[in-house]
């Protein structure tokens, strides 16, 4: 038979066993030392065996005891951190999104005073990661991640095109009629080794032994462009501010297609309400995004 326990009972006795004095927990709860003690021993008349052994200075655990606290605080910490999305009358959540560097900081960052402004009960925590994550071990919700979107354990959802050309400060562009002289210039590499050589394909040329800088961020390697170091091969959408400012130039047109950047979540977990919003939104923003970028280039 099926034994129903009163919780104010489980709430006394988890409160006793963790100050190991009914005093202390009924000042924790707010009672008196004799109502905790009567929950505690009503308790154990329920279950049939003692929880705590009476002790001359305090209480101590009983096997039966020491097993059922762990799982008694564990209960109630949870109960308590959803309790508190609730709070002001209104549910929140938390969303953990781990996002590539380059497109955290040149596309997301500058939109996310929308999302707020559209759900200001979702609490966004942002982790940025250089396109090596795992959902599972992380404790992930989302991860933004720049591919072919083919990993085979996630959703893959496509945000954005993101193809490649050449950035450089204005004082190296002033070095660059076409292509071939790049040739005289340090290149600056990112971790995939062959954007450069699909680029020289791209523009017909033979590729060269470069010995630029390798940087592990795409977002890393153009701060060295700004500051003159050499030539970058990075996404132009992903530097509009640097671009706009003048502190990058992009000496030619031509661009060569190395990935995109994906919204990626675990297959093997449903959304919470939050990862519904957060997905909607953000796939709404990318589609105005590549709008806008196909009507400029009408």
């Amino acid at each position: 038979m099926r034994t129903y326990l009163p919780l104010n009972a489980l709430r006394a006795f988890e409160a006793s066993a963790r100050h190991l004095s009914f005093t202390r927990a009924a000042l924790e709860l707010n009672v008196t030392q004799a109502a905790v003690s009567q929950q505690v021993r009503t308790l154990e008349e329920r279950l049939g065996m003692p929880l705590f052994k009476r002790l001359p200075r305090g209480l101590g655990l009983t096997d039966e005891g020491r097993a059922l606290l762990p799982v008694l605080s564990d209960a109630f910490g949870r109960i308590e951190a959803v309790l508190k999305q609730f709070e002001g009358g209104n549910f929140h959540e938390v969303l953990t999104v781990g996002v590539v560097g380059t497109f955290a900081v040149g596309w997301l960052m500058p939109r996310l005073k929308r999302f707020r402004e559209l759900h200001p009960f979702v609490e966004l925590r942002l982790l940025t990661h250089n396109n090596l994550v795992d959902l599972a071990s992380e404790g992930l919700d989302f991860a933004i991640r720049f591919g072919e979107g083919l990993w085979p354990a996630t959703h893959n959802a496509l945000l954005l095109d993101a193809p490649l050309a050449v950035l450089c400060a204005p004082e190296i562009a002033r070095r660059l009629s076409e292509p071939p002289d790049l040739a005289r210039e340090i290149l600056l590499r990112s971790y995939r080794v062959d954007d450069w050589i699909a680029w020289f394909a791209a523009a017909g040329l033979a590729p060269w032994t470069m010995n630029g800088p390798v940087f592990d961020s795409s977002r890393l390697m153009v701060e060295a462009a700004v500051q003159g170091a050499g030539v970058a091969l990075a996404p132009p959408g992903m530097f509009v501010r640097e671009l706009q400012a003048g502190l990058l130039v992009c000496p030619f047109e031509m661009e060569v297609k190395a990935g995109s950047y994906w919204l990626t979540w675990l297959k093997s977990r449903p959304m919470s309400p939050a990862m519904q919003l957060f997905h909607s939104w953000i796939l709404r923003e990318a589609a105005g995004e590549t709008s806008n970028r196909s009507v400029e280039g009408s």
